[in-house]
């Protein structure tokens, strides 16, 4: 399933122009192959500015291979692209405005956090006084003075992230930013990249951790295969599952009567751990059964509908491919 593209193009892609959107990234057809295996298969994307951008996909879908292409660190053997309105073939128009995180940063291990955000500001020509606000954001405040080989995984991750974003980049790109971390770690890269979004950026950020998409982003694409399979608000995706209705009557014996209920009904149901779990296409349903076993003489006792979460949705979309939520595995 993919959620058509919103917003027009103001020029022709056909004329070889750029096109000017609502988008910070664009794909038209974008494909990777590696002899005859099809990496990515013609995927168009459509990011919009701003957001935060959620970007899922079992292990070995795609999602490292196309980010590498919208960074022109390998290129595409079809199809086009556009970052911040600039082509794909044409990187040095683009590049400079773009942030990216996609593998273990590397600092030398004997400066300071701080020592090395300067090196890198020089070489970049950038103003050193962005170094004390950006330090302050990631958490590293009053550590950076402390020498980078003394930091955690996170600490890291998060100077990483400082560097990434001297430029004062339009776009954020990060490739699995939590790998490795510890729950703590997790949490405080989520807010991180909250946070960068309400400056109003756009990040991108692939993750195999689908409870925190959930949780930060608005945005999500999901591929499979190399294929986008689904694209759009998350609360779209989530809408679009059924819903669960959970009903436990007070009295056991009428655990069946509340099953044959439901078929009565045209939903399909299940009796488990003496509750009758019900799918239904929408949460007014949960009433309708109530009033029914009302009308019956079966009472209640717990009447709950609940949509999937982003996990079982996933699932859905990628038909079970393997992934856990939990995994630290790295994607392809």
């Amino acid at each position: 399933m993919s959620v058509p593209h919103h917003g027009a193009m103001a020029t022709s892609t056909a004329s070889g122009r750029e096109p000017h959107s609502d988008f910070a990234v664009m794909t038209k057809g974008l494909t990777k192959a590696y002899g005859t295996r099809m990496a990515v298969s013609g995927i168009d994307l459509a990011i919009p500015r701003g957001s935060l951008s959620g970007f899922v996909g079992p292990n070995g879908a795609g999602k490292t291979t196309t980010i590498r292409m919208l960074l022109d660190l390998i290129r595409p053997t079809a199809g086009a692209g556009w970052v911040l309105d600039k082509p794909l073939n044409r990187p040095s128009e683009f590049l400079p405005k773009v942030g990216a995180l996609v593998e273990n940063p590397a600092f030398y291990p004997a400066l300071s956090g701080r020592e090395n955000l300067r090196v890198l500001s020089r070489l970049g020509n950038i103003a050193d006084d962005r170094i004390e606000p950006l330090l302050e954001m990631v958490g590293l405040g009053e550590r950076g003075d402390d020498h980078f080989r003394s930091y955690s995984l996170g600490m890291k991750q998060r100077l990483g992230i400082a560097a990434a974003l001297l430029p004062d980049p339009e776009l954020f790109i990060l490739d699995e930013p939590t790998n490795g971390l510890d729950p703590a770690g997790i949490a405080e890269m989520r807010v991180l990249l909250q946070t960068i979004a309400k400056d109003g950026r756009t990040v991108l950020v692939s993750s195999h951790l689908l409870s925190e998409v959930e949780q930060m982003c608005t945005h999500l694409v999901v591929i499979r295969s190399g294929k986008l399979v689904f694209q759009g608000q998350v609360s779209d995706l989530l809408d679009a599952q059924n819903v669960e209705v959970t009903a436990r009557p007070e009295d056991p014996a009428d655990l069946m009567a509340l099953g044959i209920l439901a078929d009565q009904l045209g939903k399909r149901a299940t009796v488990v751990n003496g509750q009758v779990t019900i799918a239904a296409s929408d949460d007014d349903f949960s009433g309708q059964f109530n009033r029914a076993a009302m009308e019956r003489g079966i009472t209640l006792v717990h009447l709950s509908a609940d949509r999937p979460r982003l996990e079982e949705a996933f699932l859905a979309l990628t038909d079970g491919d393997n992934e856990s939520a939990t995994s630290s595995s790295h994607n392809g």
